[in-house]
């Protein structure tokens, strides 16, 4: 979409009334509220309109819509391709839209756009339930939600789009619409994993289940050199698991975090981490063999706060690094995949690249038809996310080299994609993540509610 120059007129037009804040280049602040948590991404938007309510975001893509601006749709800022900024366009900063509320009596709550993972686990875990959501506290719940949601509790509660009760949604010619099952139900199976595309969801209403607060969980870390039995072990380990399982394996170098000992930083590891929804001491009955598996260097597999599991991985995906991924699904690991995981986890050279893969399969998302919503995948086992991670961009071409390998060797066992970890990877691969036929109904509604593509930072359905 073209862009143009915003002239006073058209920003006085915009800060009439506005609640929140306009931050133009060179505004003190620019800066800082311009970036976004991938470093790898360095854009300047023309406008960033930090919107306080509804209101702000209608006036904001008015303000679009008027003069052919760009528009970036920011919750968290996690976009891993960094579509939640753009170059000389405006970036519409949900982040103070931060409004949470419990319903115990309904057993849900509602979440405005710009809440985080880690604020919606605090409100939610005073009362000993949860929302199932990712594994970054710092991530947005605004992405994570339209793309799907998958993450500990995936395989016993389902996906976060499977807990979802309503949205309020201001479409591209500015109207709020509000979606649910008896309500627009077309747009609520659309928002249901197919992003951004059809307009800007200013809330979230969740069902809730019942977590915690304490859950047995944690890595359980072995030496990359018995990658290939502990693999082909947990293989048949989670095959006819229980839905209170949790898992994600990861092969890196060991992290330098205070709870892993001085002498194992930067050694390859393959770590098997683990999150039991259920009765802690049911888990441990479960997980007992699995600690018996070969000779593990450190076991930090125990029962802990639900919050405090949620948060393990933040150290290790700070805002400022550069990432780059590639991601694909996988059905059942064979020995030929165990194989390519082990010979490429030995060859990670940054101590802050992993290869992770979460298993997902023969739990509740399978039992949701797989026509209910727009989300693609629910018969996958793994979902596998390759991160090539830098602390600089003098350092990021290589660990993009090794992800790279990676996922080329992988791509011909992959059985489909999880949107929420593409890259911007063209048209094709968006067609292919939702195959034909839900890739037709989404070009439908997107020809419906957005047939200009205001919306197309995003894994972007082309309108008809």
């Amino acid at each position: 979409m073209a862009t143009t120059t915003v002239t006073p007129a058209d920003l006085a037009d915009l800060t009439a009334g506005f609640r929140g804040e306009v931050i133009l280049p060179g505004d003190p602040g620019y800066e800082q509220h311009r970036r976004v948590w991938n470093g790898a991404i360095d854009r300047r938007p023309a406008v960033i309109a930090r919107c306080a309510g509804v209101a702000d975001v209608i006036a904001s893509l008015r303000l679009a819509r008027e003069t052919g601006l760009t528009v970036a749709v920011r919750g968290g800022g996690h976009s891993f391709p960094g579509y939640s900024t753009c170059d000389d366009g405006i970036v519409l900063d949900l982040s103070p839209m931060r409004g949470t509320r419990v319903d115990l009596r309904a057993r849900t709550v509602r979440a405005q756009a710009g809440v985080l993972l880690g604020e919606l686990d605090r409100e939610t875990q005073a009362f000993g339930t949860a929302v199932p959501s990712g594994i970054v506290t710092h991530t947005g719940i605004a992405g994570l939600t339209l793309g799907g949601g998958i993450g500990w509790l995936t395989r016993r509660h389902g996906l976060t789009v499977d807990r979802l009760v309503s949205v309020d949604v201001v479409t591209a010619d500015g109207e709020l619409v509000h979606a649910s099952e008896g309500e627009n139900h077309d747009l609520f199976w659309g928002v249901r994993g197919g992003g951004g595309n059809f307009g800007v969801v200013t809330e979230f209403e969740y069902r809730l289940v019942d977590v915690g607060p304490t859950v047995l969980a944690g890595p359980i870390f072995w030496p990359v050199e018995q990658s290939v039995p502990v693999l082909r072990f947990y293989r048949e380990w989670i095959a006819d698991a229980p839905e209170d399982l949790g898992t994600i394996t990861v092969h890196r170098r060991a992290p330098a975090l205070p709870v892993v000992p001085a002498e194992l930083h930067g050694r390859h590891v393959t770590a098997v981490v683990v999150c039991w929804a259920g009765d802690p001491d049911d888990g441990e009955r479960y997980v007992a063999p699995l600690r018996r598996v070969g000779t593990p260097l450190l076991d930090l597999c125990r029962p802990k706060p639900f919050v405090t599991h949620q948060a393990m991985f933040d150290l290790s995906f700070p805002h400022g690094w550069h990432y780059y991924f590639r991601s694909c699904d996988l059905g059942p690991l064979t020995d030929e995949v165990i194989d390519l995981f082990a010979e490429h986890a030995a060859r990670v050279r940054s101590p802050i690249s992993s290869v992770g893969y979460f298993h997902v399969g023969g739990g509740a998302p399978a039992r949701v038809d797989d026509d209910a919503t727009a989300f693609s995948g629910r018969h996958a086992t793994h979902t596998v996310n390759i991160n090539g991670n830098a602390m600089t961009a003098a350092e990021h071409e290589a660990e993009r080299e090794w992800v790279h390998q990676l996922w080329d060797a992988l791509e011909p066992h992959g059985v489909g994609s999880y949107t929420n970890f593409l890259m911007s990877e063209g048209e094709d691969r968006v067609r292919r993540a939702y195959g034909a036929e839900k890739y037709r109904r989404l070009q439908g509604l997107k020809t419906r509610y957005d047939p200009g593509n205001l919306f197309h930072l995003n894994q972007n359905i082309v309108p008809a």
